[in-house]
């Protein structure tokens, strides 16, 4: 039976943060966390070939001390076991740094038979996660995953790739990123949700996993987040000739250089 470890990151709901108009700064004072979109996919889908094959799923996350509001969500979604490195060092941390903390910690709790992701985070969408794992532990790689099965050992995955899909199998342990359309996130039931508070969840010390200073420095340093306001200048044109108000329109839109 597949042992499966889904990868997720806990994130700022994006509905939450507001934007400051004077320095277009961002408010997060009354931000919720929430599980990353792409991420719940990735969840959904290693719960459902378990639930069809059996086996076991393990969660696993990296993220400042805020990473341990996500236990009860995560475990109530499917996985049976949560492993977390909630550190300081993520608030900065870039998919280089990401990357090198989840590596370790599966090399430290694995092997898995298969390594599922979210294709990009809410937040910083990197998109670079995935591939990096996979090369640190020199696994294959099958991104932009619409649809899949696991057959014995086997993974039939169909690719979107734009303008054309692809279908590949791969033999033996992998890591897949998955894209939304691939299922829907259940909503965890009252049942759910009570018994993820039975279910393990263990805090890794990222001290334990052997990475240097140099595993854990940024290679992209982000250096101030801007907002975006969009100013309207709300030009009403009243004629009772709507020909006259369609004229008018098209000679605003030109005198801007709209043509």
């Amino acid at each position: 039976m597949p042992k499966l470890l889904v990868c997720y990151k806990w994130v700022l709901n994006e509905q939450d943060i507001k934007i400051r108009p004077d320095d277009l700064s961002l408010d997060t004072s009354r931000a919720k966390g929430k599980i990353s979109d792409f991420d719940r996919n990735a969840i959904e889908e290693a719960s459902l070939i378990v639930e069809q094959q059996g086996g076991t799923v393990d969660a696993l996350s990296y993220g400042t001390a805020a990473v341990k509001q996500s236990v009860k969500d995560a475990l109530s979604r499917g996985p049976s076991r949560l492993l977390w490195v909630g550190d300081p060092s993520a608030e900065d941390a870039d998919a280089f740094v990401i990357a090198n903390v989840l590596a370790a910690a599966i090399r430290q709790h694995g092997p898995y038979d298969l390594v599922l992701c979210g294709e990009g985070s809410s937040d910083m969408f990197y998109q670079q996660i995935p591939a990096r794992l996979a090369a640190l532990l020199e696994l294959p790689c099958v991104s932009f995953v619409q649809k899949m099965t696991l057959e014995g050992g086997t993974l039939l995955a169909q690719r979107y790739l734009g303008d054309c899909t692809e279908q590949v199998s791969v033999t033996g342990p992998a890591v897949v990123s998955v894209l939304s359309e691939i299922n829907k996130p259940r909503i965890p039931s009252l049942k759910q949700v009570l018994g993820a508070a039975k279910k393990p969840s263990e805090e890794i010390p990222l001290a334990s996993l052997g990475l240097g200073a140099g595993d854990l420095t940024p290679r992209a340093v982000r250096k101030s987040p801007k907002g975006f306001l969009m100013n309207r200048k709300n030009v009403i044109f009243k004629e009772t000739d709507a020909a006259a108000n369609v004229a008018k329109l098209v000679a605003s839109l030109a005198s801007e250089g709209l043509r």
